[in-house]
């Protein structure tokens, strides 16, 4: 995976609780632009690699932003970012992936942020106001002290498009949504990011009117701790080399201790980084970077957490 040398340009105080980052590269060459809702990987002064969402224009090769939100219970990545780094610190982030991405075939778009879920939907916003396809923004937040990027986005070109949702109790969130999601088009396509449990309810109203492949939730967490229970079986390269792979190790493990190197970053089947192509056998799947129809294809799988409902699985590397 190749790694980027940034230089820490600009921090912003957007709430108590977020900060945003600007990056340029150290060695002054400008950034691709990158595809709306792509994500980096941010590896920290602590050495701990976090995944995080480009929030600037897509098409600004300049800067890239990340916003990061100090949690509560950090395992010191968001922290050593909040806590340890100043303008001007070096930091290192992967090229720009995408899981997340606009379909481009949606007839309009209507997305849907709470808290520092706002962070990829900002990034599409930019996208769809420069193309001039129609969209809405929803944005959720418990006051609007805590909302990060409220005056950028009363500022915007686009601000007509953004409508605010602050102090929407968690019991009044069905409601609002139903307002939102229930009458549209057959042909928009809807997009959500947030705490689980609010993205759920958009998945939840979004479905009554949609098919389910044209409603998108992009993860910032697992939805359930990572393991890796289940049978023994055995995992073949295309170079002809067969491992097996035990209950309680990874097929990234596995290969590891054998010399072969996947890349990896979240370990946790989220960011999509260890995603290798099956040859033949079926993947038990058991991440949440693929979408439903990547799984079912059953053509790939998230070595890091996935396993295998078969006895062996060919994989290309």
């Amino acid at each position: 995976m190749c790694m980027i040398t940034v230089t820490v340009n600009n921090i912003v105080t957007e709430t108590e609780a977020v900060k945003s980052f600007s990056l340029r590269r150290s060695d002054g060459a400008p950034f691709a632009p990158y595809a709306a809702g792509a994500h980096v990987d941010v590896t920290g002064p602590s050495g701990i690699t976090r995944q995080y969402s480009l929030c600037s224009p897509p098409d600004q090769t300049d800067s890239y932003q990340i916003a990061v939100k100090r949690e509560d219970c950090s395992r010191g990545g968001s922290a050593a970012l909040h806590d340890q780094v100043d303008v001007g610190d070096e930091l290192t982030i992967s090229e720009p992936r995408n899981l997340f991405a606009l379909d481009p075939t949606a007839d309009e778009h209507v997305l849907v942020a709470a808290g520092i879920g706002i962070t990829p939907l900002l990034s599409m916003a930019y996208r769809l106001a420069t193309d001039g396809s129609p969209f809405r923004l929803h944005y959720f937040a418990s006051n609007r002290e805590g909302a990060a990027f409220v005056p950028l986005l009363e500022g915007a070109s686009f601000a007509p498009s953004v409508e605010f949702h602050f102090g929407v109790q968690r019991g009044e969130q069905p409601a609002v949504l139903a307002r939102i999601l229930t009458d549209i088009s057959p042909g928009t396509h809807v997009y959500a990011c947030g705490p689980k449990e609010f993205m759920q309810r958009v998945v939840d109203t979004a479905t009554q009117s949609l098919p389910e492949e044209q409603v998108h939730i992009e993860h910032f967490q697992a939805l359930e701790p990572t393991t890796h229970d289940g049978g023994e079986f055995e995992v073949e390269l295309d170079t002809g080399e067969v491992f097996s792979v035990p209950p309680g190790r990874s097929i990234v493990d596995v290969l590891g201790d054998a010399g072969i190197d996947v890349d990896t970053s979240c370990r946790e089947g989220i960011c999509g980084t260890c995603v290798l192509t099956v040859l033949d056998g079926t993947p038990d799947h058991r991440d949440n970077c693929l979408t439903r129809k990547e799984k079912e294809a059953g053509d790939q799988i998230a070595t890091c957490v996935s396993r295998a409902t078969t006895a062996r699985l060919v994989l290309e590397l």
